[in-house]
């Protein structure tokens, strides 16, 4: 498996595994080859699973799909390409060790549906959560509208995909999108893992 690529660095810790979401201009747009390439980093790593940590940098978590990728695909294509979140989401929720989404900055689109999926959620305290879709016209294809109802009930998930509103990281801690904050979340992530792991 690659320990760098043009979307993704792979950090070993001696707990836990860190996925560090990369692009060039540092909002870490999901792409297509992106999708695709973090599908297969995530198939890989399962054969032999150590816990695992999904990060961005300190500015973007990610800023989810690529719009203007997206507002060039044929309908047969956009239906193809939410098969391939929905596959990429899925093998991360069915991670067969822990997952811990770490969240600094903006988590956005399908990066929110990223950080969904994680088992656990770290936020930093200046982290920015929001699905913008519908202010769009778009709504997500990749799983967030089932995973978010789950987590924080369903009036408070359809006020932040209909409203298509930013929340903080102090107001995604208060109704449970996350499970805690904390100044550094891949250092408190990598000792929460290391604290179960022994």
């Amino acid at each position: 498996m690659p320990r760098a690529t043009s979307f993704f660095e792979i950090e070993d810790h001696q707990q836990a595994r860190v996925l560090r979401l990369a692009s060039r201009d540092g909002t870490n747009r999901l792409s297509r080859a992106c999708v695709l390439a973090l599908t297969n980093a995530i198939a890989e790593m399962a054969h032999q699973p150590p816990p695992l940590v999904i990060t961005g940098n300190r500015h973007f978590f990610s800023v989810g799909a690529d719009l203007n990728e997206i507002a060039a695909l044929t309908g047969p294509e956009a239906y193809a390409f939410s098969e391939m979140g929905q596959t990429l989401m899925n093998a991360i929720a069915n991670f067969p060790a822990p997952v811990i989404g770490a969240v600094e900055g903006h988590c956005m689109g399908g990066g929110f549906d990223l950080a969904l999926t994680c088992h656990r959620r770290i936020a930093a305290p200046d982290a920015v959560f929001g699905h913008r879709g519908a202010a769009l016209g778009l709504i997500t294809g990749w799983g967030g509208t089932q995973r978010l109802p789950r987590l924080i009930g369903k009036g408070r998930a359809l006020e932040l995909f209909l409203a298509a509103e930013k929340i903080s990281a102090q107001r995604a801690l208060e109704i449970d999108l996350v499970n805690a904050i904390a100044d550094d979340p891949v250092a408190e992530a990598i000792r929460q893992l290391s604290t179960s792991a022994s």
